[in-house]
């Protein structure tokens, strides 16, 4: 899933050469659209505000720790205070 900014034809030739199936709208512009997924598109939503919560951490989005654990339990526990202020 992308961006319309990347609906060009070589960055979808790349997606299928590499074994993935583009999920982008093309630009309104483009004389022959194609079909897309649009309920695949729409959870790309989701996925982009979990990450810009998960960015309210300084700890997290600059990454302060070495291990990938340690780093993966920040993120856990971001997520949990999340959770919370959000209920």
């Amino acid at each position: 899933m992308a961006d319309r900014a990347y609906e060009g034809n070589e960055t979808q030739a790349l997606a299928r050469q590499l074994g993935y199936e583009p999920v982008i709208p093309p630009h309104p512009g483009r004389t022959q659209p194609w079909v897309y997924d649009r309920q695949r598109y729409r959870g790309r939503n989701c996925i982009e505000r979990l990450f810009r919560r998960l960015q309210r951490f300084r700890r997290i989005h600059l990454r302060y720790d070495k291990l990938d654990i340690i780093y993966l339990s920040f993120v856990y526990l971001a997520l949990i205070y999340d959770a919370l202020q959000i209920a």
